[in-house]
Order: C-alpha cells, then sequence, then structure tokens
C-alpha cells in the first residue's frame, strides 16, 4: 500500500487545497489518540488518509476503507498533503510520476453510485467476479462485442492492468468495479444476465464466511439470470468444490453441470501453472430455469433530525445493536472541530456495509456515500436512526 514515513505529523488549517487536491477536516480517534482521518477530495471521490503516529515515527497512507480506484490519485493526495504541511519525509514508496498514458482518461472505471442510480442498459450482460490478472475478463470482452461485461475486483494494482488494457484494445463493451460483488449483485436487475463468471476464488477455508458463493449469493444469481442464463464457478480448490456443491444441492430445485479439468479458450497464469503440477480445476455450473419477479427495493436512507449530545454519540463506541437479519456495530469514535464521526459496520451478517457516519449541528449523514440502496441495509439504516436518534 501507498504509504510515507515521516519524522512528525504537522496538521494544516482546513480546508485547504494542493494541486487539485482538497483537504476538508481532521477526525481524531477518540479511543487511540494515535490514529487520525483526514477527509480528502480529488477529482469528485472523497476518501480518507490515514494517520498513525508512534514514539519514533508517523505512517500517513490512504484508509483502506475509503480509498480511491486510482493508485496515481492516491500517491498524489498523499505528496500534496506532504508538500502542503511541509513534512519532513523519512522513508516513501510513493513515486513521483506522472499518470499512466493509458490512465489519463479513464472511462471503464465506475462506482457503485453508478449502477445503483440506473443500472446500464444492455441487450445482453456478462458479470466475472474477480477477475486478477484479467486475461479471461479482456478475452471475453474482446470476443463477444454485443455483450456488456461487468468485471468486479478489489485488488488495486489488477483493476489498473486491466483498465491500461481496455484503454489499449479500446473496448467499449466492458466496465470496471471496484466493490463486494456479493452486495452487488443484491442491485442487479432481474433476469438480465447471461453468464456470471467466479473463476478461482479465494478459498477461505479458515474464514469460509467470507466465500463468495454462498446461498444469499446463489439467490441473486437466479434472479439476475435470465432463463439458460449460467453461473459458472472453476476452482482448483477441492475444498470449495465440495462446500459449493453441498451449497447448491441444498436449494429445492435447480440445474446443476459438474465438469473436472476442461480446457477453456483462455486461462490465467495460476491455472496454467496449475496444470504443470497436476492439480485438478473443477467446474461448477448452475443452469438458471426460474423467471424472477421484477427487483423492487423502495426506501432512503435520511436521517432524522439529530436531537441527541455528541458526547452521547460517542458512547455508542463498541456497542452493538442486533436485529432480525442483521447487526449494527459502532466500531470506532472520532471528534472532529465541528461534530462527531462513528465508523460503522452494518447490513446482513454475511456481507456488511462498513462506513462513516458525520452528525453535525441536527444533521447526520454518510460518508463518503450512503450505503447500496439494499433490502438489508435499508432495514439496517431503520434501526441506525433509532439508535442515533433514540
Amino acid at each position: 500500500m501507498p504509504h510515507l514515513h515521516i519524522k512528525e505529523f504537522k496538521k494544516i488549517s482546513f480546508p485547504a487545497e494542493q494541486d487539485g487536491v482538497v483537504f476538508n477536516f481532521l477526525a481524531k480517534n477518540v479511543s487511540k489518540t494515535d490514529d487520525k482521518l483526514i477527509s480528502t477530495t480529488i477529482e469528485g471521490e472523497d476518501f480518507f488518509l490515514l494517520v498513525r503516529e508512534d514514539e519514533n515515527k508517523c505512517l500517513l497512507k490512504t484508509d483502506k476503507l475509503t480509498r480511491p480506484a486510482s493508485t496515481y490519485n492516491v500517491h498524489k493526495c498523499l505528496l500534496s498533503y506532504a508538500s502542503l504541511a511541509k513534512l519532513e519525509v523519512l522513508e516513501s514508496n510513493v513515486p513521483e510520476n506522472a499518470k499512466n498514458i493509458h490512465l489519463q482518461e479513464v472511462k471503464a472505471l465506475k462506482t457503485i453510485e453508478y449502477f445503483a442510480d440506473s443500472f446500464p442498459d444492455a441487450k445482453d450482460v456478462a458479470i466475472e467476479v474477480g477477475f486478477g490478472s484479467g486475461r479471461h475478463l479482456l478475452h471475453q470482452a474482446k470476443n463477444n462485442p454485443d455483450t456488456l461485461f461487468i468485471g468486479i475486483e478489489i485488488h488495486r494494482p489488477s483493476i489498473e492492468q486491466v483498465l491500461k488494457q481496455i484503454s489499449i484494445q479500446e473496448l467499449d463493451n466492458l466496465l470496471i468495479l471496484d466493490y463486494d460483488a456479493r452486495l452487488f449483485m443484491e442491485l442487479v436487475p432481474s433476469n438480465i444476465v447471461s453468464k456470471i463468471f467466479v473463476h478461482f476464488p479465494v478459498p477461505w477455508d479458515k474464514k469460509p464466511h467470507r466465500r463468495v458463493i454462498s446461498t444469499s449469493f446463489i439467490k441473486e444469481a437466479q434472479r439476475a439470470l435470465g432463463i439458460d442464463g449460467r453461473l459458472e464457478l472453476r476452482t482448483d480448490s477441492e475444498n470449495y468444490y465440495a462446500y459449493s456443491y453441498e451449497t447448491f444441492i441444498n436449494f429445492a430445485k435447480i440445474s446443476l453441470e459438474i465438469k473436472k479439468n476442461r480446457d477453456i479458450a483462455v486461462s490465467s497464469k495460476y491455472e496454467d501453472r496449475w496444470k504443470l503440477m497436476q492439480k485438478n480445476i473443477y467446474d461448477l455450473t448452475m443452469i438458471n430455469d426460474i423467471d424472477s419477479e421484477p427487483l423492487l427495493i423502495q426506501g432512503d436512507f435520511l436521517f432524522s433530525k439529530f436531537s441527541r449530545s455528541y458526547d452521547e454519540v460517542l458512547k455508542l463506541h463498541g456497542t452493538t445493536t442486533k436485529f432480525d437479519g442483521g447487526f449494527i456495530h459502532f466500531e470506532r469514535a472520532y471528534e472532529m472541530d465541528d461534530g462527531v464521526m462513528m465508523r460503522v459496520s452494518m447490513g446482513s451478517f454475511d456481507r456488511p456495509e462498513h462506513l462513516y457516519i458525520i452528525a453535525r449541528g441536527e444533521d447526520i449523514s454518510y460518508y463518503p456515500a450512503v450505503p447500496l440502496k439494499s433490502k438489508s441495509n435499508l432495514n439496517a439504516h431503520k434501526f441506525l436512526d433509532e439508535v442515533l436518534n433514540g
């Protein structure tokens, strides 16, 4: 992760601007005085820089929860703050290079709000979850120009590598999203997808709740897929294959196709390596035969007028509220010059949202954006509003 080791952190006067980067405000962790967040805006994206201090030196990097997809913008923001605050940099892995020529104008990278506000209209849609190097995704997009492909990945170097190839190959039918695929599937309209590729997902043997394939994911896939649409799992993990088969087969009605060591048109470098090692490759494909009802999600993420004191909100730190199908947990508490902020995890147990909430005066708002508009998140928001204004 890009970072600067600095001798001493210096606070600037907020708000401030440097080289197109806006620094909005500072938030201090109430329970950890060595932890601070700097609200930052660049090219319309809002996120936090994270300050971690110790006795000898200080670390400046991006907050993992909110950091933007563009590594170049991360580099620019770190260097801009260091310059503005006149910080003494001891160590750095942040280059001062110009933006890659193929990333000068990135149209393919979209936010979750882009899909939530108005899902793209296309005759055919295909989704790849965790595209890694992008070899399979790019091959599919190039050879199926009439299909809109949506690639979902959270590994930033992989995202930027694929964005470069989209520019080089001049592909206009491929969109990229940095987001949790399990949440993304909740907003895909019904019956519009022809294929969902889940190729070589992380097995998560020690944390099975983090696996992409789950009962809820399969239900959303069935709803999003059209008749004869396919959810294709490809894995080298026998444990993941066995777990997935058990999950699929527990459905009352389902059509499955199983293949072993099947050759496909394009494979990843890891698959090539596994084949040389004579590892087995398993394909488990669900063929959808359900015509689903249209997706209908109603509600909003507006809060009631804030009526509690800041101290009362800060005391929520560390508390958890459970309700039917989900929970709200107040992970961290922060003080600001003009209000307070909480880091919250909320929603369903197997795919929660992690975000920040800011209280200023009589107003409460999410930061940097409202949660994904899903049934579980809207339900959690109602309980959160009650807790904050209880």
